[in-house]
């Protein structure tokens, strides 16, 4: 490999496997490139350093490229998601005596019933203390959609690098929490936390991390841009394979990447979750996407869904807010970069977000493409004709 070395960013969650496995199996040299994959202590420091310089590319929280397109935050930069990573993947989880609380309340413990575990929540704690990794996230647009919809409006989100949230919960700082995996187990297994939705129950389909790059050093550095969105979609389509997902449980838990046990990253990648401690893991389709169904591809409908509900909260015009999100995923690229080897691409950059309760067969390049399910948890849609 005589090609350029790229410095990657990421946090260590489970959804950061397609960077660690481009690297690990070789994807990345077999398309020209290296990658120096360089873990952060949390998403404001990999913001900082992609703003910088100090990172060419990174491991991104989807809502985040936008947010600081915008100028949301302390760092204002073009940022762009060249593709999407990963689709789901967080849990939503109480304190212990929350979850008490929430049974004394009629909750039944399931772990499929948004609206039943919301109002049982609501009911609990008057103002709960949530905790998210990040203010510009999917954990927080997914928390408000939920939070919003059954009626409670003084939740305060509170921002604990997901390694930490375990100990913000146990030191009761947080009566609930909402992360990525596997820290939301970790709060399980140490016994200071239950698992009660993932995130997918709210939003069955939701894009959670994005890999982005300034848009200078997009525009700089062309061919090193392809190569890596390449090798990133080739892990991906890799860790889409359900034999394989046991091999990366075991490449993640090694101490320069996750460093944590393998058994807990593999029900991660399986989407085979003890909800309490030692329960019984509960099964969750399609819990953490990788490849399946368009899961990588960087809808502008999906931008526009996060633009609109960041405009709304901050006060900005929606319509600008939107344009400036939709044009910060990158379909454009993604297309150019995979052309050549996706069997299928979808047909347009924009659907109708939550209109599909079952898989169906989409418009696409070949006719080949299935998307779905991505349905929202109160069966409202996102129609991009309609803002």
């Amino acid at each position: 490999m005589n090609g350029p070395v790229l410095n990657l960013g990421y946090v260590p969650l489970v959804d950061a496997a397609p960077l660690v496995i481009a690297h690990e199996l070789g994807f990345a040299a077999e398309e020209g490139i290296g990658l120096n994959l360089l873990r952060q202590p949390s998403w404001s420091a990999v913001r900082d350093l992609l703003a910088m310089g100090q990172l060419d590319a990174a491991h991104m929280l989807s809502p985040l490229p936008i947010a600081m397109s915008l100028g949301l935050g302390s760092i204002t930069a073009q940022v762009d998601a060249m593709m999407t990573l990963s689709a789901n993947g967080n849990v939503i989880g109480v304190a212990r005596g929350v979850a008490d609380c929430m049974r004394s309340h009629g909750w039944q413990g399931r772990f499929d019933t948004p609206i039943e575990t919301g109002q049982a929540l609501i009911a609990s704690v008057a103002a709960p203390r949530i905790g998210v990794p990040f203010p510009h996230s999917m954990h927080v647009e997914l928390l408000q959609y939920w939070l919003d919809a059954l009626g409670l409006a003084n939740a305060t989100m509170v921002t604990v690098p997901p390694p930490q949230m375990a100990d913000a919960v146990a030191a009761g700082d947080l009566d609930a929490f909402c992360v990525g995996e596997p820290w939301g187990s970790v709060a399980v297994e140490s016994g200071v936390g239950e698992l009660v939705l993932p995130g997918s129950a709210i939003w069955a389909f939701a894009p959670e991390k994005v890999l982005g790059a300034r848009r200078d050093w997009i525009e700089s550095n062309p061919v090193a841009v392809q190569a890596l969105v390449r090798a990133i979609w080739r892990a991906g389509e890799w860790l889409g394979q359900a034999g394989n997902r046991s091999l990366a449980s075991e490449v993640l838990a090694r101490s320069e990447f996750l460093d944590l046990p393998e058994q807990v990253l593999d029900r991660a990648l399986l989407g085979e979750l003890p909800t309490r401690q030692r329960a019984l893991a509960t099964r969750v389709p399609h819990f953490l996407r990788f490849h399946d169904n368009g899961a990588t591809f960087p809808w502008r409908s999906q931008a526009a869904w996060i633009g609109a509900r960041m405009a709304a909260r901050n006060g900005l015009d929606v319509q600008q807010t939107i344009q400036i999100a939709r044009a910060a995923f990158r379909t454009d690229l993604y297309r150019d970069s995979l052309t050549d080897l996706v069997r299928d691409l979808p047909a347009d950059s924009d659907k109708i977000e939550g209109a599909m309760a079952h898989e169906a067969p989409a418009p696409s390049l070949r006719g080949q493409m299935i998307l779905g399910p991505d349905a929202f948890f109160d069966g409202q849609v996102f129609d991009m004709g309609q803002v």
